[in-house]
């Protein structure tokens, strides 16, 4: 799904958000309802619908799904009954969104729409260490494989319908990026950054108070080492503990609040060429070497456009959603049955 994002189409999670992303569906239809899953036939026999869309059953174990992706969201909270009132009117509304996309999408074709159902099943599957737990997430959501399989049908209709007949209508203007770039100075602020590389000598939680000691005296040696002269990649690609040496300890550019306190604090410190003392973290003992520093400035409008294109783009897109969904309410047929 290339605008699986700006759709507000993503994974539902039925409880497993990362079995479902190849699957589930929520429609922006309202601002601020919460992911729901897709509509499916009644998987039971004599299910009592809660809701008629143009005559289409919405089934309760639909409804029930829904509602454990939407508190699934809300990770770990327990709702009151009145809470869960409002959890089961939000995932009928998005199930009842949904219904009107699918009912709209049919009518478009879709080639090797078998072939592309397989591959996201197979991903959704991958996902998974194992194979039981993926039955356990099927069983802890009532479904079946085969009910994933009509999700995942589903999804992949209605994410057509919206590519083909909505997104090509959206489009977003040079003074619309303009106007958010004025309007969001904060956003478009590219901090404090220092580039450093370092010399790790790890040194294990449970390691003994004599180990540390010989870690921090190997740390004091080659610190000396490298106030004689010698070359720190040489000496980190030799000695430090870190997969950075591989690099000679280059660990690139990094911001405050990026590195544990006591490395950040004393890399700060530093001018470019400088090489600090030992530096005790968790990790074992650190001899850091500032390369250069880059004071916080603003990002050029010209750098920001492709993610302000993109961010407003994904916006527009879920307004004309909402408006596609508004008009197809005013001539559907919808009969909402929850009690």
């Amino acid at each position: 799904m290339k605008h699986a994002s700006r759709l507000s189409l993503y994974a539902a999670g039925l409880t497993v958000a990362a079995l479902l992303s190849c699957a589930s569906l929520s429609i922006a239809a309202d601002p601020g309802t919460k992911a729901a899953a897709p509509k499916v036939e009644p998987a039971a026999a004599g299910q009592d619908p809660v809701a008629r869309v143009n005559g289409v059953a919405i089934s309760a174990l639909e409804l029930k799904r829904a509602s454990k992706v939407m508190l699934a969201g809300e990770r770990g909270i327990v709702p009151s009954a009145d809470q869960q009132k409002e959890f089961e009117k939000q995932a009928l509304t998005q199930l009842v969104s949904a219904e009107l996309l699918y009912q709209a999408a049919q009518k478009l074709e879709i080639k090797d729409l078998d072939k592309q159902v397989e591959d996201k099943m197979a991903k959704g599957k991958a996902r998974f260490g194992k194979a039981e737990d993926f039955a356990k997430a099927m069983k802890d959501m009532d479904m079946e494989e085969k009910d994933l399989r009509d999700y995942t049908r589903r999804d992949l209709i209605i994410t057509n319908f919206i590519e083909k007949t909505i997104v090509p209508t959206v489009k977003v203007s040079e003074e619309d990026a303009r106007k958010f770039y004025d309007q969001n100075p904060d956003k478009f602020t590219r901090p404090e950054a220092v580039k450093a590389s370092h010399i790790l000598l790890g040194v294990d939680e449970k390691a003994t108070a004599e180990e540390k000691k010989a870690a921090r005296e190997k740390a004091e040696k080659l610190r000396k080492e490298l106030a004689g002269g010698a070359d720190f990649a040489a000496l980190a690609k030799g000695n430090s503990t870190c997969p950075s040496s591989q690099q000679g300890g280059d660990l690139g550019y990094f911001g405050k609040g990026q590195m544990v306190p006591a490395f950040e604090k004393a890399a700060y410190a530093l001018k470019p060429g400088e090489i600090s003392d030992v530096v005790e973290t968790q990790f074992g003992y650190h001899i850091i070497k500032l390369t250069e520093k880059k004071a916080a400035e603003k990002v050029e409008f010209k750098e920001a456009r492709p993610r302000i294109d993109e961010y407003l783009k994904n916006q527009k897109i879920g307004a004309a959603v909402n408006d596609y969904l508004t008009e197809a309410r005013k001539t559907a047929k919808i009969e909402l049955l929850l009690k």
